[in-house]
């Protein structure tokens, strides 16, 4: 699982950059279709609750997801990783 913000509902009120306890939104800088700055996500990786839900069965934390008045910010499955050869030069 991963979180996304829905560009076409948020609203740039930033409340979810105030109360993440895990610091993974970051006020955006570049404005959207409609003239809005809307929160980037800086390092999603670090938030244990899209993580781990699976793992749980349950959400351990949504406060971000709670707190947005436009329910703009949701979990959605993540595509599995692909491998890919990795060669290492010394």
């Amino acid at each position: 699982m991963k979180l996304v913000i829905d560009q076409n509902l948020c609203k740039g009120c930033n409340l979810c950059t105030m109360v993440c306890p895990y610091n993974i939104f970051q006020e955006g800088s570049e404005l959207n279709k409609k003239g809005i700055v809307v929160p980037v996500l800086d390092r999603p990786e670090r938030c244990t609750n899209c993580r781990l839900a699976n793992l749980y069965g349950r959400r351990l934390c949504g406060v971000c997801q709670l707190t947005c008045p436009d329910q703009a910010i949701k979990w959605v499955e993540e595509e599995p990783y692909e491998s890919m050869k990795v060669v290492i030069e010394y």
